[in-house]
């Protein structure tokens, strides 16, 4: 496997078998790194290119893309640091891989630093489909959104995200014009396979080029 140069993040890059499909940017979830999504990725977009970035952020030996303090409360420095570090490394990967606006495909941690990089800068993605995010603080102000496609996959029964915080996550998300869905499955922080099943179809909703 040739070496992917370096571009502030380690990374893997996948160039696209099917020029017709959107590239997806690839944000993996605590303890995982630039491998983890990789399947998950060519299972729901067969063709696409895709980039997948290391978090950088390390707790207890596991990776992630920003800090927490001890009692698990987030680092809102770290997270605002990173989210801009983050984007520059796709603004950097779009000129050298010549790629197209990314769609976000990120799980849990990857997810959380997903709607961060919406919320900094929505012009460097075509779309966000966020796997068990969380929202532990007030995002607001959030950019205009108008027609800005977003999924949230969510557990009923997810033990680290509240039952309240999706619906009003999506709510704002609304507000600020974003095309969201959520969806809200029976299970708990790991994905399942009703997970896939919504992903695809909305992918193929949004996503995937018009016949």
């Amino acid at each position: 496997m040739a070496q992917a140069p370096d571009l502030g993040f380690i990374h893997r890059y996948i160039p696209a078998a099917d020029a017709s499909r959107p590239p997806f940017l690839l944000l993996h979830g605590t303890g995982a790194d630039e491998n983890d999504l990789i399947p998950l990725g060519e299972m729901l977009s067969p063709g696409s290119a895709l980039l997948s970035p290391r978090g950088r952020v390390q707790e207890d030996g596991m990776l992630r893309f920003f800090r927490r303090n001890e009692d698990g409360v987030w680092d809102l420095d770290d997270f605002e640091a990173q989210t801009t570090q983050l984007a520059d490394f796709v603004i950097r990967a779009r000129s050298t891989y010549n790629l197209a606006p990314p769609v976000v495909l990120g799980f849990s941690n990857g997810a959380n630093i997903g709607w961060a990089l919406m919320r900094h800068d929505p012009s460097l993605i075509a779309g966000a489909l966020l796997m068990r995010a969380s929202l532990p603080f007030d995002p607001r102000p959030l950019p205009d959104l108008t027609d800005f496609p977003i999924l949230l996959l969510s557990g009923r029964d997810d033990p680290l995200v509240p039952a309240d915080r999706p619906p009003y996550f999506a709510a704002l998300l609304g507000e600020a014009g974003a095309d969201v869905t959520l969806e809200f499955l029976p299970a708990g922080h790991a994905l399942t396979q009703q997970d896939l099943v919504f992903a695809r179809a909305w992918l193929e909703r949004f996503i995937s080029p018009q016949a």
